[in-house]
């Protein structure tokens, strides 16, 4: 189980509480990332550590999905860039008429059945 997740100084860092650590893989886009360490932390822990390759990092959402065998236990994204600013604030204006529109329809459904 992934405890804890970061991303600090250009390397992501977990805790990872399992037994088999040789199975964790970090992957970008699909592709296993190298460089991952195992440090024993001394309580059946591990300290996991990955320097993130500063090439994959570019304009916009890139997501990290750490896996266990073939499960996924976890993922980290980072966020970059300038144009996903204006991104960022077209959505956020959509989910705020979005929540508009529900509210005036909740609003007429309850005096419509008589709710209070």
């Amino acid at each position: 189980m992934l405890e804890m997740s970061r991303v600090r100084g250009g390397r992501w860092e977990a805790i990872w509480d399992g037994a088999d650590n040789a199975r964790i893989a970090v992957l970008h886009q699909g592709e296993e990332l190298t460089g991952l360490s195992f440090e024993a932390t001394g309580d059946g822990k591990w300290r996991l550590s990955l320097p993130l390759p500063p090439e994959l990092l570019s304009d916009g959402v890139q997501t990290f999905v750490i896996r266990e065998g073939g499960e996924t236990v976890g993922s980290f994204a980072i966020v970059t860039g300038a144009p996903l600013e204006d991104d960022l604030r077209a959505e956020l204006d959509l989910l705020r008429a979005e929540l508009d529109l529900l509210k005036k329809a909740f609003r007429r459904h309850c005096v419509e059945t008589g709710a209070a």
